[in-house]
């Protein structure tokens, strides 16, 4: 099978609208987490998400195109826009039939869906929107992304709640691996900071009401009471090793593991034992052939839920056996909340700078956990370990698993 490379990132998120920007926020611990300001929230029990500041659609896009695509559309064709220009990527001189897509959001349009609804209620059917459908459903990121840029090849838009951004990436790879493309296009997407979305994660008290921006996102700490919602996009290139090598392409990373597994436990909690995550790790490292003590990083799904930060912990304990308690873990939510189905995508990005500069940034506001949570969740930056291989971990509604496994590049 072909190696893969990753060779370009962009991002859109709450903490910087560019890789730089993004990683340089992440560095200094910054939490882009605030008081909702989309919408009247004083009927809410909850306050508080992480918005996406200062984003301008028509820096990426002529305003027609913007017009005809929510959020969440917009979002991931900025942040392929960037990725594009990262990796060098001259898409005139490439057979656009071997490039494909694979961007996935967890709930699309939710925008478009309460806005029009509400105008069917007032006004009548007749003032429906007519581009409601296109503006709504979930596969329009990708779609959007292949029109704008001209891209031919796979097309695909994966659904699997939070752990989307994750198997998004995971699939572009395969499709690499088995020469069904030589790039792909790939990542996660989402805004759903709307009142329903909150109204229906608060009514299944899986969101924090905590008032305090500084500890409200606060993965494996034992005051932990719920996710942030947050949004955005993280998209990225993957080349095979020949492609990249044949245009000179500077290679961040390699893909070397994936693993995709199902709890088939229960529709909203992860299985309580961590076997499904478990399984996800293991299968990354088959594939990367490495034992578990080669591993030195795990960017955590860590949501600040009380159950998923338990589950993961057991999972990792279960995946790496002794070794867990050498290996550093941490939690990007805890600066920019949870990003649905662009989590995974955000997450993997951080996992490649992480280890192009071998450093691990801290879990920002954990404190103490609780004695059952006795892992190395990375209080305060680490900046003394090589980091040779390094996992991102995502889990999502329905009990989906994935685990995406990187090697530095030398």
């Amino acid at each position: 099978m072909k190696r893969v490379v990753v060779t370009g990132m962009g991002l859109i998120s709450p903490i910087g609208n560019d890789v730089p920007t993004f990683w340089d926020n992440v560095k200094q611990g910054t939490v882009g987490i605030g008081e909702i300001t989309y919408f009247d929230t004083s009927e809410y029990k909850v306050k508080l998400a992480a918005q996406v500041k200062d984003f301008c659609a028509t820096d990426y896009m002529d305003a027609k195109a913007a017009k005809r695509m929510e959020a969440f559309c917009q979002y991931a064709v900025a942040a392929t826009s960037q990725a594009i220009l990262d990796a060098g990527l001259d898409l005139s001189k490439e057979d656009l039939t071997r490039i494909g897509v694979s961007i996935g959001s967890g709930i699309g349009g939710l925008q478009a869906i309460e806005r029009e609804h509400k105008k069917l209620l007032e006004k009548g059917p007749k003032r429906v929107n007519p581009l409601l459908v296109p503006l709504m459903i979930p596969n329009m990121a990708a779609g959007n992304v292949s029109i704008i840029f001209g891209l031919k090849g796979k097309c695909l838009n994966i659904v699997t709640a939070c752990a989307t951004g994750t198997h998004s990436i995971g699939e572009a790879y395969r499709a690499i691996q088995w020469e069904e493309a030589d790039v792909m296009v790939c990542g996660g997407t989402e805004a759903a900071i709307t009142p329903l979305s909150i109204a229906g994660f608060s009514a299944l008290t899986a969101l924090s009401d905590t008032s305090d921006p500084n500890r409200a996102s606060i993965p494996f700490d034992k005051d932990r009471n719920g996710f942030v919602m947050g949004e955005g996009a993280g998209i990225v290139i993957l080349e095979s090793y020949e492609h990249a090598k044949k245009r000179g392409a500077k290679i961040l990373t390699e893909v070397v593991g994936y693993g995709a597994t199902e709890d088939a436990y229960h529709i909203t909690a992860p299985c309580e034992d961590g076997e499904g995550a478990a399984r996800a790790m293991q299968e990354a490292m088959k594939q990367a052939d490495i034992s578990p003590e080669q591993l030195d990083y795990i960017n955590a799904h860590g949501t600040s839920t009380q159950i998923n930060d338990r589950c993961e912990t057991f999972a990792i304990k279960k995946a790496l056996k002794e070794a867990a308690n050498k290996v550093n873990i941490n939690s990007t939510k805890s600066m920019i909340g949870h990003l649905l189905g662009a989590a995974g995508a955000v997450e993997f990005i951080t996992t490649v700078k992480s280890v192009q500069e071998n450093y691990i940034h801290a879990t920002v506001g954990l404190l103490e956990s609780e004695p059952e949570l006795d892992l190395n969740y990375t209080k305060e930056p680490c900046t003394d370990r090589i980091i040779t291989y390094a996992m991102s971990n995502s889990l999502g509604f329905g009990g989906h698993n994935a685990s995406l496994l990187i090697k530095k590049w030398e």
